[in-house]
């Protein structure tokens, strides 16, 4: 991104030139990532980060090499998620840990509804791939709608000759709008969903170091909000156990989870709400806004994918490939030792898998920095990570911004950067921009 930019305390960042000023993690890093990533495929593809693992003995590892990350994702027993070592103390303690006693609830449905990979692969068929997996198809219609609601004050602003803020007008609203109707709440409640969304992420935008801590005011702040959320969905779950809708949270009350053997309990039906909460908003609301970018920064491409719609889908997925929503997590252990890139990396490390950077990755896509709309196998891109872990709700995303758009196309002749952006982003590891203002043209 060739721009000059401002961190979220409004000074400007110097980009890195040389491997000792890369801090992927530093405040402010997330306007320059992409310096970054082409200083550490040159020379360290593999980064130590001395005392930052599990414990203050252990070291973490930032990957970002596509090969490396590609057989991290894909095996589970060599690399387990971070995530199932708690619930595997959980498990064989028989009790939540009292040293930590704010585990929300998406880690508690974890212990009971899938803390093994066979449950998890059997929690992903019977209970969440019929509303955001292969089965999100069901929700074209109200996706489109939810489009169109948008669309079209945006439009007749333009006609008028203002500036459209994108992301607060369009970005953002749409997935809360989506996810709202996925589950069943009422669409007056979104400032809250939002607000909900924001405290689950909280450890993402403002948390520190790789491993995402917040202080423990921070914590108490997310917690404190989280209690209202849980409240609601206790109350959502009862009423539609009582009378069940066509929406997610209705099935699940209703469903009998053929893996146990037994049907779910409101507990376990707020876990999942939590899940699709904190996947469902950011991912698409930071795609969209990212590949709004792309559209006005190179010159034709708009043009092209309105004179041939088939070229939509690959200039998705080459956004979230060149732009990745979530740049990269800290998920994975080293069950054993391992060699990547020439670099050992001890049994118990910690893996920081950077897709973003293996997403731009020289040795497995050709011209890395350019959107191709001829790209083959353009979804083996990481954004979504893959294998048994892979994002649940990564079908959904794909439906959302396939609508968007084809609408979008359908409205506009154009769209280009307006005045007064200042391309700033939001703090942590997600590449969130907080504004975007258009000159959107109509069609």
């Amino acid at each position: 991104m060739e721009r000059e930019l401002e961190n979220a305390s409004g000074s400007r960042a110097a980009p890195p030139r040389r491997l000792e000023d890369v801090d992927l993690f530093a405040p402010g890093a997330q306007e320059h990532w992409y310096d970054a990533y082409a200083i550490l495929h040159e020379h360290a593809p593999v980064q130590r980060l001395p005392g930052e693992g599990l414990t203050p003995e252990s070291d973490a590892f930032v990957l970002t090499k596509y090969e490396d990350i590609k057989r991290v994702v894909r095996d589970w027993e060599r690399f387990p998620p971070t995530l199932l070592l708690l619930v595997a103390q959980i498990l064989e303690s028989g009790e939540m840990p009292a040293h930590i006693p704010d585990i929300d609830a998406m880690v508690a449905s974890i212990v009971s509804l899938r803390p093994t990979p066979e449950l998890w692969r059997a929690h992903r068929k019977e209970l969440t791939d019929p509303w955001v997996g292969p089965g999100c198809t069901r929700h074209a219609a109200m996706i489109e709608r939810h489009v169109d609601d948008l669309l079209g004050p945006m439009i007749d602003r333009a006609r008028a000759g203002e500036t459209i803020d994108f992301v607060a007008e369009f970005a953002r609203p749409l997935p809360q709008r989506v996810m709202a109707s996925v589950l069943g709440f009422p669409q007056v409640d979104i400032p809250e969903l939002e607000e909900w969304g924001n405290a689950q992420v909280m450890s993402y935008v403002h948390g520190r170091t790789h491993r995402n801590l917040l202080t423990p005011e921070q914590t108490a702040e997310k917690f404190r909000l989280l209690d209202g959320m849980k409240d609601y969905v206790a109350e959502k779950t009862r009423e539609k156990r009582a009378n069940p809708k066509e929406d997610m949270i209705s099935f699940l009350t209703q469903t009998r989870y053929e893996a146990l053997g037994r049907t779910l309990t409101d507990d376990e039906v707020g876990g999942i709400v939590y899940a699709m909460v904190i996947g469902g908003l950011e991912t698409t609301q930071y795609a969209i806004a990212e590949q709004a970018q792309l559209a006005c920064e190179r010159e034709g491409l708009f043009d092209a994918i309105r004179a041939d719609r088939t070229a939509i889908r690959t200039f998705i997925e080459e956004g979230m490939r060149l732009r990745s929503p979530t740049q990269g997590l800290s998920t994975r252990i080293c069950a054993r030792d391992e060699v990547f890139q020439g670099v050992r990396v001890p049994a118990g490390s910690m893996l920081h898998l950077r897709w973003a950077a293996a997403n731009i990755d020289p040795d497995e896509f050709e011209n890395p920095l350019e959107v191709k709309l001829d790209r083959r196998a353009a979804t083996r891109h990481l954004a979504f990570s893959q294998g048994p872990r892979s994002c649940p709700g990564s079908n959904l995303s794909r439906l959302e911004q396939t609508i968007a758009w084809n609408r979008l196309c359908d409205t506009l002749s154009g769209i280009a950067y307006a005045p007064g952006n200042s391309f700033a982003h939001q703090g942590g590891i997600m590449l969130g921009i907080r504004e975007l203002w258009l000159d959107l043209t109509p069609a």
